[in-house]
């Protein structure tokens, strides 16, 4: 008897284990570039953590980047349901939602966002338009302009074509730049035949890839610290999950994106140990290298400006502008 009791408590155990498994919400993820990069590392982590602390509740299954649905599609596959999460930069939506701009532009730590207030004001502007969850930031890490070339003052940028993916745009044509949209994967053969002289991208990556074999040189005036790479999900998706488990999964990233900072800063540090001067430094006079990083911000805020003036001042101060 107490042999068919077991046999029988074991069942029930197997039968709550399985409901349970089952009552776990699934959520396709995808990225702008391809998941192994760099870049995306601790998206990867990410992943990793909701799945080890939250698997009974909700579980993540990153299937990959543009190879499964292509990066300026994404945005709008989110927006309506083909897919449930998205690592995105939020250059690619800044058409439906020109507030995203500011995300690039903030001066503050991803902690200090949720301090400010700009964490909830771009939980509320996702939802409205794009049909989003705003979950917080994946990615920081400032970005550089690099080039085969050596320029020995602005003047000298004028002509070159850098392959930008929308965030550099404007600063590139500011300075009379052509801007060439090439996505992540494509850039050794474009660089390699000659398709562009140089790119904007951060300092990790770029000898990995392979880009620094061509581009010897590269503009040492960091922009945009804070990067643009965010985490989003599908709103209707998000509104399906259960409040504990909403409130759960704010906490986790919240909680994760200082020690996403520190991995990034600990990165970058050992990125240029590693390049070491296989790449030469660029810097111009005091008052070009002012005018290039003022040019990075204002070329950005007065676009803004144009596009949504009723929410300059505010994002401003929520972003420590």
């Amino acid at each position: 008897m107490h042999r068919l009791q077991l046999i029988a408590s074991l069942i029930v155990a197997s039968m709550l284990t399985l409901a349970g498994t089952a009552s776990a919400q699934t959520l396709r993820a995808v990225s702008f570039i391809p998941k192994n990069d760099p870049v995306l590392t601790m998206a990867n982590a990410w992943v990793s953590e909701v799945n080890a602390k939250m698997g009974g509740q909700v579980r993540i299954n990153y299937v990959g980047g543009p190879e499964v649905i292509s990066r300026f599609q994404q945005v709008e596959a989110l927006r309506t349901g083909v897919v449930d999460v998205t690592f995105t930069p939020s250059g690619d939506y800044q058409d439906q939602m020109p507030a995203s701009q500011a995300i690039v532009l903030s001066k503050l730590s991803p902690s200090e966002e949720r301090k400010s207030g700009f964490y909830d004001f771009l939980v509320e502007e996702h939802a409205k338009k794009i049909n989003a969850r705003y979950l917080g930031r994946v990615q920081i890490s400032p970005f550089y302009l690099w080039m085969k070339k050596e320029p020995k003052s602005l003047a000298d940028l004028r002509g070159l074509k850098m392959r930008s993916g929308v965030l550099y745009d404007r600063l590139m044509r500011e300075f009379g730049m052509v801007p060439v949209t090439i996505n992540a994967p494509e850039v050794y053969t474009a660089l390699g035949s000659g398709i562009v002289d140089g790119f904007g991208w951060p300092v990790t990556g770029p000898q990995k890839r392979g880009w620094l074999e061509t581009v010897k040189n590269v503009i040492d005036i960091p922009f945009f610290g804070a990067s643009n790479v965010v985490i989003m999900m599908n709103l209707d998706k998000w509104k399906g999950l259960p409040p504990a488990t909403q409130e759960a999964l704010v906490k986790l990233t919240a909680d994760f994106e200082p020690r996403m900072v520190k991995h990034f800063e600990a990165e970058s540090e050992a990125e240029w140990k590693a390049i070491g001067n296989k790449v030469k430094k660029i810097k111009f006079s005091a008052v070009e290298n002012k005018t290039y990083l003022d040019t990075a911000y204002e070329v950005e805020w007065k676009t803004l400006q144009e596009r949504a003036p009723e929410l300059v001042g505010k994002l401003r101060t929520l972003t420590g502008n």
